[in-house]
């Protein structure tokens, strides 16, 4: 299982917009490099990444190839209310990875 790691505000004030950074530990092979004994490496890719706030989509990201192991996005949310935040991965296999955090608005 990747190891994810979140950081967003335990909490905000009304309609303040809030920095949230979310990292998934993963290989994200290509399938196109070659292992020391010349053996081909299996694809292992996330595909998708998409984060909710109270069930309303807020972010939302297609991954391909070229895109370094470990992904790091940084993006941006208004906080409205007090609710939680949803981030979830989903691989080319529909393997998906879930992670909630709670934002307290005040």
């Amino acid at each position: 299982m990747p190891t994810i790691r979140l950081s967003i505000p335990e909490s905000a004030r009304k309609n303040e917009v809030i920095e949230i950074k979310a990292m998934i530990q993963h290989p994200m092979e290509t399938g196109y490099r070659r292992g020391m004994k010349g053996e081909v490496i299996e694809r292992d890719l996330i595909k998708f990444f998409k984060c909710t706030y109270n069930d309303k989509l807020i972010f939302s990201s297609e991954f391909f190839p070229g895109i370094a192991a470990n992904p790091f996005l940084t993006f941006y949310a208004k906080a409205e209310e007090t609710g939680e935040l949803n981030f979830s991965w989903t691989d080319q296999n529909g393997v998906r990875w879930n992670e909630t955090r709670t934002l307290t608005v005040t």
